[in-house]
């Protein structure tokens, strides 16, 4: 009598072999970040997941964040943390600690993980070979009469380009590239960005067949408080009028708006996916299911 879990096992990779074929081939991003980045068993899966999904053919990029590891340092160092719009106000001391902390620290064991688990990465920040250029970013706050003003967030960039022959030749001989997002601009001088936002750019750069950011909650929620009402699929127009509404706040506004701007400019669909679920990236490419919100542009 043959064994149930082996049967088990085999009627998932038959499951699979239809999304196998499907994305062979195509670029996935991935935003690693939140939680999935502080547990060793998420981490763990995560990793797991890029090295499976390049060994069956698809090109993945990972672009990291490490929010919770900078704001230990900085803790540690006795420095204010503060965020605007889900964006991190960064002065030179700042940004000296997110430097440290992103390309010396975060990107380098990521990518040594991936290549101990039979995977082939090569690390990356935006200064190498110009690959993230940027501008200086302000960001819109509201004000008491309901007007809006511009607050200057310091060395906070956001992208202008995306150096897409660097990452190409990468892909194309066989390596996941993992990106720091540590931009420069046409002077030279480093600019902290939001890796959704990053990740936004970076995929649509690649016209990637999809875009996955990693996060803290199942997804997008209508009333944050009833877990019923979460959102599975966000046509981009609804956007705007979710923001008014209050519905999309905080740490959500970047993402969203990175989902937004990427299906805008070809990315073929996004999902904002709960990184605290054990393979969470397989369930959403290779099951019909699929997990979390998907933003398209309708």
């Amino acid at each position: 009598m043959q064994d149930i879990s082996a049967i088990d096992k085999a009627s998932i990779l038959v499951e699979a072999l239809p999304y196998i074929k499907r994305f062979h081939g195509k670029t996935v991003v991935i935003k690693y970040g939140g939680n999935a980045m502080l547990s060793e068993e998420l981490k763990e899966g995560v990793l797991k997941d890029v090295v499976l999904m390049q060994l069956v053919g698809m090109r993945p990029v990972l672009v990291h964040g490490g929010g919770p590891d900078i704001n230990s340092v900085m803790e540690q160092m006795r420095m204010k943390v503060e965020f605007v719009n889900g964006q991190r106000v960064t002065d030179e001391n700042v940004m000296e600690v997110v430097e440290m902390v992103l390309t010396g620290k975060v990107n380098s064991s990521i990518v040594k993980y991936i290549n101990q688990n039979g995977g082939s990465a090569v690390g990356l920040s935006g200064a190498d070979a110009n690959l993230l250029l940027a501008h200086k970013q302000r960001a819109r706050i509201p004000t008491p009469d309901g007007g809006q003003q511009m607050m200057d967030l310091g060395l906070v960039g956001e992208v202008e380009s995306v150096n897409v022959d660097l990452l190409n030749s990468l892909l194309d001989q066989g390596y996941i590239p993992v990106i720091s997002p540590v931009a420069v601009d046409r002077y030279g001088e480093s600019l902290n960005v939001n890796a959704d936002l990053v990740a936004g750019r970076v995929a649509a750069a690649l016209q990637a067949e999809k875009l996955m950011l990693l996060t803290d909650v199942e997804g997008l929620y209508r009333n944050y408080n009833d877990k019923t009402s979460l959102i599975s699929v966000l046509p981009a127009r609804m956007v705007e009028g979710l923001k008014n509404q209050g519905v999309i706040t905080g740490g959500m506004l970047p993402k969203v708006d990175c989902c937004v701007q990427a299906v805008k400019q070809g990315v073929g669909s996004v999902h904002i996916l709960d990184g605290r679920v054990l393979h969470c990236i397989l369930l959403e490419i290779f099951t019909k299911e699929g997990v979390g919100t998907m933003v398209i542009n309708k």
